[in-house]
């Protein structure tokens, strides 16, 4: 056990001697060191004997202690802490001497010195120096208020007097607090911010230019707090279909919302968002809404059978009825509401509604429904070409609008087009792959008062069909035409078009030339086969469309941004222009108060036009 001891003082005195050597080296002398840490905890400390009393001069011995302790600690280590060690002793030295030098040029100090306080001042500010350093966090502290003991955090907050304060002391100094604080000014909303919105107002159709109405505002305000609305008063259908569109967009349509809607007089119900609604809310509006005759209802998912079999037991005599989604109503049902209802039924619109609306429910509406003049049969997986042929047979329709996910052939539209469309005022087919020319030789022959035409995803008419169409064609000039996607598809070769299927460079010369005066909105979506020379020669300087409101020649490849400048120049009523998939429109300059949607530049999808 001796040999043990013997050697660790060995090693003991060989490591005291190499650390001397190395301060040695360095004009380092460790007594020195002591002696100097020594002399200032006593300055220090009669420094705060004179100035601060007993409390400050524990304070600062303390502290000369740990300084000490420090000091002698970092004698005692190897040479890189030492130096370390050194560095950040000079740091704190230095920013003591500069708080003390803060705390000379401070009011109170310069009052002190012509009170007459003949003390040094260098120990004075040292000592007030230490009396206001606070606790470090973790250790504890009396509160300035209640006295009782808590442990600092860096959130701990000055009281009154200077001194620290617990977390209870805190919130009441802070409820005692009756300052108003000062309010930061809103900046400016950020260019492109309320992208999103635009964007959705656009798709809905409400986007405007410019400040909104008073009338706008007040529909706003309304749907904001609809809550707090007892009813809706006497105000006119049209503003309550707005209240009703704004509501079932924000998707605050329920049973509450419902009865502003619901009165005995009414005679237009409008809900636009019905998922929130139960049976017995829909069976409640006929209940409520004697006098009912126009009733649309989109998302109708709890709309049954007991709906059905409620409003045959009202005297209630629909003469419009729009249903979005009433899938549970069966077969039985819908013949029993035709047979019985379907006098005085004038509108009958049916949108996703395919489970039981089938070939056998359209063929009936000829018994049924003689006075009908609108129908409009929309997304529906039953109706097939023996239907189609059913409505051939509604020699008082006026309005008809297909869209069946079925295949279907030309020879059934032909049909109806030549039975009924010499009284057809809109024609909208969609979706019609198979439908060839003679669709449109049929509709140039017979229709003679439409007002509307939509023929959308054509894959097999062709370019001189749509030019049969238009030209010499009796028919008055159209407000509304939709050709969208009419186009031919070859994923192998897209663009050649050898024999021009779709509606391309002649077609859309002759659809300008017969109602290029009269046409408020034109759709020619996906069109890509019109040519930027078909399409200078329609916009050209010496033409003018000044009824054309919204344009819509998306994927267009060959639009560029002289094309569009000359529509902006010929149109002077146009209000949106898409130019979506026009890879070559770049830098057009937009119009003040036209709106351009579609171009993929920094300023975003849409550009409402900065110039005059």
């Amino acid at each position: 056990m001796a040999k043990v001891v013997l050697s660790q003082d060995t090693d003991l005195s060989t490591s005291r001697s190499a650390l001397t050597d190395f301060l040695q080296s360095r004009n380092i002398s460790a007594a020195r060191i002591r002696a100097d840490a020594d002399a200032r905890r006593n300055a220090a400390a009669a420094a705060a004997a004179a100035s601060a009393g007993a409390n400050g001069t524990a304070a600062t011995t303390v502290s000369s202690t740990n300084v000490t302790e420090d000091v002698d600690e970092e004698a005692e280590a190897g040479p890189s802490t030492s130096a370390t060690a050194s560095r950040t002793q000079a740091q704190k030295r230095k920013n003591q001497q500069a708080a003390i030098e803060k705390i000379k040029k401070t009011k109170a100090n310069k009052k002190r010195k012509l009170s007459g306080h003949s003390s040094d001042s260098d120990d004075a500010a040292l000592a007030l120096f230490n009396q206001r350093a606070a606790p470090p966090p973790g250790q504890t502290e009396n509160c300035e208020i209640c006295e009782k003991r808590f442990t600092v955090t860096p959130y701990s907050q000055t009281g009154p007097n200077g001194g620290l304060v617990c977390p209870k002391c805190a919130k009441d100094l802070k409820k005692d607090d009756q300052t108003p604080k000062k309010t930061k000014k809103k900046t400016g909303a950020v260019p492109g911010g309320g992208r999103r919105k635009v964007q959705s107002k656009i798709l809905d159709g409400v986007y405007q230019t410019g400040a909104k109405s008073l009338l706008t505002l007040c529909i706003e305000v309304l749907a904001k707090n609809i809550e707090l609305a007892d009813d809706l008063g006497d105000l006119p259908p049209a503003l309550i279909d707005r209240i009703a569109r704004l509501l079932s967009k924000q998707r605050l349509m329920n049973p509450q919302c419902l009865d502003l809607f619901l009165r005995p007089d009414v005679e237009e119900v409008m809900i636009y968002d019905g998922a929130r609604l139960a049976t017995d809310d829909y069976i409640r509006i006929f209940a409520t809404a004697s006098k009912l005759k126009k009733l649309k209802v989109r998302n109708a998912i709890q709309f049954k059978d007991e709906v059905m079999e409620y409003l045959l037991g009202r005297h209630i005599a629909l003469e419009s009825l729009s249903l979005h989604g009433a899938n549970l109503v069966t077969q039985a049902r819908w013949k029993d509401f035709l047979a019985a209802k379907g006098k005085h039924l004038r509108t009958l619109q049916i949108y996703y509604t395919d489970r039981h609306f089938d070939d056998d429910i359209v063929a009936s509406l000829k018994d049924y429904c003689p006075s009908l003049n609108r129908l409009k049969i929309y997304h529906n997986q039953q109706v097939s070409d023996e239907g189609v042929k059913h409505i051939a047979n509604l020699k008082g329709l006026e309005h008809l609008g297909l869209h069946l996910v079925k295949s279907t052939s030309t020879e059934p539209y032909v049909r109806v087009i030549k039975d009924i469309g010499e009284h057809l005022r809109t024609l909208s087919i969609r979706n019609v792959d198979d439908a060839d020319d003679r669709l449109l030789d049929a509709i140039h022959d017979n229709c003679t008062s439409l007002t509307k035409l939509r023929i959308q995803n054509s894959e097999v008419m062709t370019d001189s069909g749509f030019t049969r169409l238009f030209k010499d064609w009796k028919n008055k000039p159209l407000t509304f035409i939709d050709l969208e996607k009419c186009r031919h598809m070859d994923s192998a070769k897209p663009r050649e078009n050898p024999h021009l299927v779709g509606l391309c460079s002649d077609g859309f010369k002759a659809l300008m030339n017969h109602s290029g005066q009269k046409l408020r909105h034109l759709n020619v979506h996906s069109c890509r086969h019109i040519s930027s020379e078909a399409f200078e020669e329609v916009f050209s300087l010496d033409k003018e469309y000044p009824e054309l409101v919204k344009l819509e020649i998306s994927f267009c490849e060959q639009v560029t941004d002289f094309i569009v400048g000359c529509i902006f120049r010929t149109c002077p009523k146009l209000r949106e222009l898409n130019v979506f998939g026009c890879m070559k429109v770049k830098g057009v300059v937009v119009p003040k108060g036209r709106i351009l949607v579609g171009v993929p530049n920094a300023f975003g999808m849409v550009i409402e036009g900065p110039e005059d």
